[in-house]
């Protein structure tokens, strides 16, 4: 999952980042409104964290210009500024939650979890394809029934797969989605994990990850295939 942070404090946005990287998400810094509104051009996020006091365009700007171009990501604003009309003006303007500054890490990084589960649809804690369950508030995975221990790596690269499922998704938008902005760096990563999910997942009948070629991956489960008896 991908989340571009606009914060024009560098140290603030590095504590930021670092937090929300822990948290297995790829993020992507704009320092101020004119650098946000490009990235969002050229990347879907699942996410953005707004700081209102930016440099080059107000941060309530931002929010109303992003808005009126279709993006439709959560957006989590951050702000000193806590008066009961700022924060119904925000969300009047298409903000989806307020984070009073000073706030605590650890409520960023829950609010941000939620609002990236509410942005994807997944008011649901399970989804599932065939006999596969992924858990994903909990990040288990199990197949017929059996817990199937992953890295967490494997279980990002899962994860979106099995939330796109059945379509197929290029190797593109799985390193864009689980890497920084610099991702073209990671190379071939994504056949390493791909080769591992199916070491794990696809000892099982029927299989479920398949290689569309030029295309990507799609995990699902094919008409023609039947599970193992």
């Amino acid at each position: 999952m991908r989340i571009l942070l606009v914060e024009d404090q560098a140290d603030a946005a590095q504590v930021l980042a670092k937090g929300l990287r822990e948290q297995s998400y790829a993020v992507d810094i704009a320092a101020d409104g004119e650098a946000a509104l490009y990235q969002a051009s050229v990347n879907d996020y699942d996410l953005v964290v707004l700081d209102l006091m930016l440099p080059r365009m107000p941060g309530s700007d931002l929010l109303e210009r992003y808005r009126k171009t279709g993006h439709e990501a959560p957006v989590l604003v951050l702000s000193a500024r806590d008066e009961t009309q700022s924060v119904i003006k925000l969300l009047n303007a298409g903000a989806d939650d307020y984070l009073a500054k000073p706030f605590d890490l650890g409520e960023l990084l829950a609010r941000a979890k939620a609002l990236v589960r509410r942005g994807e649809g997944k008011a649901q804690s399970l989804l599932t394809v065939a006999d596969l369950e992924v858990y994903t508030a909990e990040r288990v995975v199990k197949r017929a029934g059996k817990l199937i221990g992953l890295a967490p790596m494997e279980y990002r690269v899962l994860e979106y797969l099995v939330s796109r499922s059945p379509a197929v998704v290029s190797k593109t938008e799985l390193l864009e989605h689980l890497y920084d902005y610099n991702w073209e760096k990671f190379g071939n990563v994504i056949e390493v994990y791909v080769s591992g999910l199916r070491k794990k997942i696809d000892c099982y009948r029927p299989r479920l990850i398949h290689t569309i070629r030029r295309h990507g991956y799609a995990l699902r489960q094919e008409p023609d295939e039947e599970p193992m008896e």
